[in-house]
């Protein structure tokens, strides 16, 4: 017997008082009706309200909660602290707005998905529906998908939805080596993942647009582009390759 999670679910979370706790109710009524022992970890990431008190709060109302406080601010430094910090064997981080329905969690760990390295949310992928999304922000974040795919994971079509699972032994291999805390640390992840030959499979999901979203579409894409030309210059300078052997 082990007292290791079935799965992890990492939550980061900057200025999400208001978002937070609907959020962590829709959690505690999935998880309250699955088979599997689960963890909640909610990382407050700097914010100036009150989040960490209102993720504190939940604590006595969904078993396997815990918050931890990340002073410095960083969607990816975040999921990195979370997914180091986790304990589950399968590592899940999701978007607090919870664009994709919280039930979506089963298709992306066994037995739906047996043996797999990493498994992403996708908006692209056959099947996938997008709900409401407005149609320049849609034809934007092609525009990124597009260049993510030209400079650094071809074949992905969607990088960036945030829903994400790993295995445990990937994310204690990954996240290391990660070194952008930006949004963009999802292509970095992923792109040091494929170089350390896992596989990555897309699932596609049903997303509904959120208008409070905290993505910039104009100024946080030339961001994203920057970081895309770091993680080439990182790999070119093998500040990737610094990891143990595979597990086997």
């Amino acid at each position: 017997m082990t007292d290791q999670p079935f799965l992890s679910i990492i939550l980061p979370a900057h200025n999400e008082e208001h978002r937070l706790p609907p959020s962590l109710e829709q959690l505690s009524q999935f998880l309250s009706a699955q088979p599997y022992a689960a963890e909640v970890i909610v990382v407050e990431n700097g914010s100036q309200d009150r989040t960490y008190e209102v993720a504190c709060a939940f604590t006595d109302r969904l078993p396997g909660l815990r918050v931890i406080r990340e002073v410095q601010r960083g969607k990816g430094l975040a999921v990195r602290r979370g997914m180091l910090e986790a304990r589950g064997a399968y590592r899940f981080f999701c978007d607090v707005d919870f664009s994709m329905p919280v039930e979506q969690i089963n298709r992306f760990i066994p037995p739906a998905l047996p043996d797999v390295d990493i498994a992403i949310a996708s908006r692209e992928a056959p099947g996938a529906v997008r709900y409401h999304e407005p149609e320049l922000r849609h034809f934007i974040g092609r525009g990124f998908n597009a260049l993510v795919r030209l400079m650094a994971l071809p074949g992905l079509q969607d990088t960036q939805c945030g829903f994400k699972c790993f295995r445990a032994e990937v994310a204690e291999r990954v996240f290391p080596l990660q070194t952008i805390h930006g949004w963009t640390f999802d292509v970095e992840v992923l792109f040091i993942a494929r170089l350390l030959g896992y596989r990555i499979i897309e699932v596609p999901i049903p997303w509904y647009y959120n208008a409070e979203s905290k993505v910039r579409v104009f100024s946080d894409s030339w961001h994203m582009f920057t970081d895309l030309v770091t993680i080439r210059r990182n790999a070119r300078q093998g500040m990737y390759q610094d990891a143990p052997p595979r597990p086997r």
